[in-house]
């Protein structure tokens, strides 16, 4: 053996604190299984080294190309399955402009749920009667804006038709509307304190006292059943019930309606806690949301082709599905700590307050370089001095050390509209385009954007050292 030879095989390995783990034969461990091989170094071609080192930790990094590739699909699916359908971007899901706009490029309207979604739909450019204006709460003005711009009013309860007739009767027009309807399918929790219940005859009220109008007239339903639902065939329900219903108020009213809005709430490839299975097992296809729907309404208006009639516009409000898996969000290891049950707990840079959905989903995370070690237990904590702060309250990781960049997906979905500005600044959001360049498309915040909308009375303000 040569000198060479002899000195690499006696180099020393490197030194790894000792650890006890029990090994429970026969078990499946609810944890998951992580390799220490399973590490991502860049996003869209772009090293994620020289995200971290231009725009700091955390930040949250989105992809135009997976998100316009989620549109396509996603809207390929149904229109190769009905004729006449219609994307509606769900603003309160992510309503960065950038977000917005990418998805309007695609051709998708603007689902709006309050006045000032609508005010920032208007603000990108999209005009009023490519607007739905869904929600339980729109003021008078929203209301007058709305008539005069021609978008799409969803009429969520009764003193909302009457004040919508109202303002229709002051301003002698007839104003075309949508009633939202809530129902019973069978497969998931029903939304009932938004819309009109069929089941009651509610619904039906509500349709005969729009016909008896001079200034509404009824040329759209709508119904949204639930969030993240994982049952495909309740959308088969909803599709029945709503082109029932339709059959039904099109005899008894004499109107025509011209759309079937299902809403939204088809999931992502996101992990739900409570649910041990991983997404790729129980989370349905677009292709399987799409045959689920238009079969329905396919042979429920087959009669409207012998009659001549074009079919209802079937119109899609989805968010989650479109948006999740195309954000991710950067943080780094500020430091390791044992617990006193004797688990390995990691403090990131980024918490709840970055990432709200931390809540509801045990979100993947990835680390950004080859881990060695022992793969233990572990809570990932964000920075915040608040004992609810708990990114992911087990997930089974090898050591980490300080400064080790770490990848939290999918995260696009909710988290850039329920972020709070809590004890931490919110970090800046980036954007790769389609061709690998980098944007800022909301930059990290300062003390003066926080400190912008506050006024101090002049007896409390303190001299300047």
């Amino acid at each position: 053996m040569n000198e060479k030879t002899e000195s690499a095989t006696t180099a020393k390995k490197p030194w790894v604190k000792p650890t006890l783990t029990t090994h429970k034969s026969g078990f499946m461990n609810k944890f998951g299984n992580v390799s220490s091989h399973n590490h991502i170094e860049e996003l869209d071609g772009v090293a994620i080294s020289s995200l971290i080192k231009k725009y700091g930790s955390p930040v949250f990094v989105i992809s135009e190309k997976r998100l316009r590739h989620n549109y396509r699909r996603l809207h390929d699916a149904f229109a190769d399955r009905y004729p006449n359908v219609q994307m509606a971007w769900s603003y309160k899901t992510n309503y960065l402009g950038a977000v917005c706009n990418t998805f309007h490029q695609q051709g998708s309207w603007a689902e709006v749920v309050s006045g000032f979604e609508y005010e920032k739909a208007r603000s990108l450019g999209i005009p009023g009667h490519h607007i739905l204006f869904n929600g339980p709460h729109k003021t008078r003005v929203d209301i007058e804006r709305s008539i005069n711009e021609g978008a799409h009013l969803h009429i969520d309860h009764l003193d909302e038709l009457y004040l919508i007739e109202k303002v229709a009767r002051e301003n002698n027009c007839k104003v075309d509307v949508t009633i939202r309807l809530n129902f019973d399918t069978g497969f998931t929790e029903p939304w009932s304190r938004f819309g009109f219940n069929v089941e009651s005859g509610q619904a039906m009220d509500a349709a005969g006292r729009i016909a008896s109008s001079d200034y509404l007239c009824l040329t759209g339903l709508h119904s949204h059943i639930g969030t993240f639902v994982l049952e495909h065939r309740a959308y088969t329900k909803q599709a029945k019930i709503m082109c029932d219903f339709m059959n039904k108020v099109e005899k008894e009213t004499n109107c025509q309606i011209n759309s079937i809005d299902i809403g939204g709430g088809f999931a992502s490839k996101n992990a739900l806690q409570g649910i041990y299975l991983p997404p790729e097992q129980v989370v349905p296809s677009y292709e399987q949301y799409a045959e689920a729907v238009c079969d329905v309404i396919l042979e429920a208006t087959h009669h409207r082709q012998q009659q001549s009639r074009q079919r209802p516009l079937l119109i899609l409000e989805t968010g989650r599905a479109l948006v999740d898996d195309a954000e991710v969000l950067l943080a780094s290891v500020y430091a390791n700590k044992r617990l006193p049950d004797g688990r390995r707990a990691v403090i990131l840079d980024a918490g709840v307050n970055a990432l709200f959905t931390a809540f509801w989903y045990n979100h993947q995370i990835t680390p950004t370089r080859l881990l060695d070690g022992v793969v233990e237990e572990t809570v990932i904590y964000g920075p915040l001095c608040m004992n609810i702060d708990v990114v992911r309250a087990s997930i089974m990781l090898p050591p980490v050390e300080v400064d080790d960049v770490m990848v939290i997906s999918p995260v696009g979905a909710y988290n850039n509209t329920q972020w709070l500005q809590f004890i931490e600044y919110r970090p800046p959001v980036v954007y790769i385009d389609v061709d690998g360049n980098i944007s800022i498309v909301r930059r990290k915040e300062s003390l003066t954007d926080i400190t912008s909308l506050e006024d101090i009375p002049e007896h409390l303000k303190l001299d300047n050292p």
